[in-house]
């Protein structure tokens, strides 16, 4: 089953940290990746661009708007995710707890409900 693990964090640079500082957090999560690769459930991961670069975009009553920024102004935002194939939500919950991204935010934890590839349309993973 497809899980998505979304790493909710503050904005480093609020808190002070520097690109040498991320270094450790970098090396955490290429470890992380190549440990769920070679347990065959890596799917996919992205490292999001900050808040500040988003456009969000909407046709609420048919008429398309885009704005500059982000849809919400909050403290946290969505850093990254990682696609994860695993059997249940048990084993999508362990990986999640060694996620680096949970030592200094959140990892929400979200199962895939539909699907879409060429070959097979929307389907139930």
């Amino acid at each position: 089953m497809l899980y998505t693990l979304f790493i909710h964090n503050a904005d480093p640079r609020d808190a002070g940290i520097s690109e040498d500082d991320m270094a450790p957090v970098k090396a955490a999560f290429e470890t992380y990746v190549k440990d769920l690769d070679e347990a065959g459930a890596f799917v996919t991961t992205q490292i999001l661009g900050m808040p500040e670069v988003a456009t969000t975009v909407t046709a609420v009553d048919g008429e398309p708007k885009i704005q500059d920024g982000p849809f919400a102004d909050t403290k946290e935002y969505v850093g990254g995710i990682v696609v994860i194939d695993v059997p249940d939500l048990d084993a999508a919950l362990a990986w999640a707890q060694k996620c680096p991204g949970a030592t200094y935010g959140t990892v929400e934890v979200r199962p895939t409900a539909l699907t879409w590839s060429r070959e097979r349309q929307w389907h139930q993973p």
